[in-house]
């Protein structure tokens, strides 16, 4: 968490009281409460309507299961909290590339009745960026509604969500927040049904003041995109020139994610050196990291055993240095010519 969403979270538990109360406490939270949904929605760049949520995966729900829909599509490389939520959802192929085929996306909306279609912003395992404004054109010229996860996703960073996404789910945590906070961004609440309670009837629940005022207090820090492009660039150039593979090496990709394959070390093997070396990474996206399954999203691309078995996911964020890179793939090499000089 960044220091400013800390400090925000504390004050915000220091004079806490029910947004919801018609007492001078609970006025004074609930305009609290407003000015953090709007600074958080303004951040974006959002001019629309803003649900506040306990997270990206809440919002998601919400977007997937009340939408006024008939029914619903979502991408095979979608983050596993979506594809549980979809059950029963059309799965839509992507190519090597990790990128959405869009000849199968119009096939399955021609002709279709109204369908919601859910495609990432950036895929949490590989960073592969999908092509957004291709697909709302796809979805919206067959009467659709696009839902765009977009938790990895930095404030102001892509006009194409902003323009065309009818729903966004977003998620404070990954933007130095608060954990437990996120909210859905809707560009028209007459395409979800609503169930009473807070959050203009579309979530109940006691609104959660100390983490709105920290998620409103992180999203508002820049975030130099560009640096940790710089440093996902120099460490991919380490890794190809040691043997290393970069997934989606030809796709546009976020700059803060990058999945790389050590040939013939199990991504098992490799987290548990670097563990003990003190470098976290890991396996696939944090929900799904501790499963022994093989990346769904490595298969949906084409890669199969023990390739798939091979990889793991870094990140970079505002903490990152070129010192900790440097480290890393150093670390990178040593553990791979270590495997190759036990296998010769």
């Amino acid at each position: 968490m960044l220091p400013q969403a800390v400090a925000a979270v504390v004050d915000g538990m220091q004079r806490w009281a029910n947004p919801s109360s018609p007492h001078g406490d609970g006025r004074a939270a609930r305009a609290a409460l407003e000015d953090a949904r709007r600074r958080i929605a303004a951040a974006y760049g959002w001019a629309h309507e803003l649900v506040l949520t306990g997270g990206a995966s809440e919002s998601l729900a919400i977007a997937m299961g009340r939408s006024v829909v008939a029914r619903r599509l979502v991408t095979a490389v979608e983050h596993d909290a979506v594809l549980r939520l979809g059950e029963g959802a059309g799965v839509l192929p992507v190519t090597a590339d990790g990128l959405l085929d869009l000849l199968a996306l119009g096939a399955a909306l021609d002709g279709a009745e109204r369908t919601l279609v859910c495609v990432q912003w950036a895929n949490s395992e590989t960073g592969v960026r999908q092509p957004i404004a291709a697909i709302a054109e796809a979805v919206h010229g067959a009467g659709g509604l696009l839902l765009v996860d977009a938790a990895q996703m930095p404030a102001h960073v892509d006009p194409e969500v902003l323009r065309h996404a009818d729903l966004v789910a977003v998620s404070a945590h990954k933007r130095g927040g608060p954990p437990g906070v996120g909210a859905l961004l809707v560009r028209d609440f007459g395409v979800l049904m609503p169930t009473g309670g807070q959050e203009k009837g579309y979530r109940p629940g006691t609104e959660n003041l100390p983490g709105a005022l920290g998620y409103a207090a992180a999203v508002e820090v820049p975030e130099d995109l560009a640096a940790m492009a710089r440093l996902r660039v120099r460490l991919e150039a380490a890794i190809v020139a040691d043997g290393g593979e970069v997934v989606g090496a030809e796709s546009p990709r976020s700059p803060l994610i990058g999945a790389y394959r050590m040939p013939g070390v199990s991504s098992a093997a490799q987290l548990i050196r670097f563990d003990l070396a003190g470098v976290a990474v890991s396996a696939g996206s944090a929900c799904s990291s501790g499963s022994m399954r093989p990346s769904h999203v490595l298969t949906a691309m084409g890669w199969g055993e023990p390739a798939l078995r091979e990889v793991v996911r870094v990140s970079f964020g505002r903490s990152t240095r070129e010192a900790d890179v440097d480290r890393f793939a150093e670390l990178w090499r040593a553990t791979f010519a270590d495997a190759r000089a036990r296998a010769a």
